[in-house]
């Protein structure tokens, strides 16, 4: 078993959309990024990345590359998952942090995990997200931006 941490953050920029685990949020501004900013894929690949020693996204996906410019993060995941899969490795679960004062995003958590299962062939009981505010304190408090934190168990199949 290997265990990896990932943790992305964006800062919200007008015009754009809220993209988090693949799923569009009702909000009034999104988040600014070269891909589509989704900050709790972007958590989840490092984190899967880490946890089988091939580095983190900026390697494999470098925001300097054109051909990553607006490209859906869940697509990223899909290749990501390749990477493990040519090590000999299985994600056995995830469980996720997503930090921001708001919106809210309960009403959002079940479909994140179908996107995040579906790349992954994952259950989605082997999946948990949740979110906190930052109370006030700071870039996430001033409701700058959005951070997420993952940590993913990965296991050897042989």
């Amino acid at each position: 078993m290997n265990v990896g941490f990932g943790y992305d953050i964006h800062r919200f920029k007008k015009g754009e959309t809220l993209i988090l685990g693949g799923v569009k949020i009702d909000c009034d501004r999104g988040l600014e990024g070269h891909s589509d900013a989704d900050v709790v894929v972007h958590a989840l690949m490092d984190a899967l990345l880490g946890a089988s020693g091939q580095g983190d996204i900026g390697m494999h996906f470098p925001d300097h590359d054109p051909k990553w410019k607006g490209i859906s993060s869940l697509y990223l995941l899909e290749r990501v998952k390749q990477l493990l899969e040519e090590k000999k490795f299985r994600v056995k679960n995830i469980d996720f942090t997503v930090v921001l004062e708001k919106p809210k995003l309960s009403l959002y958590y079940q479909n994140m995990k179908i996107n995040i299962a579906q790349v992954l062939k994952l259950s989605q009981d082997n999946i948990n997200i949740k979110s906190s505010t930052n109370e006030g304190i700071g870039c996430i408090g001033r409701e700058e931006g959005i951070a997420a934190f993952c940590v993913a168990l990965l296991e050897n199949i042989v």
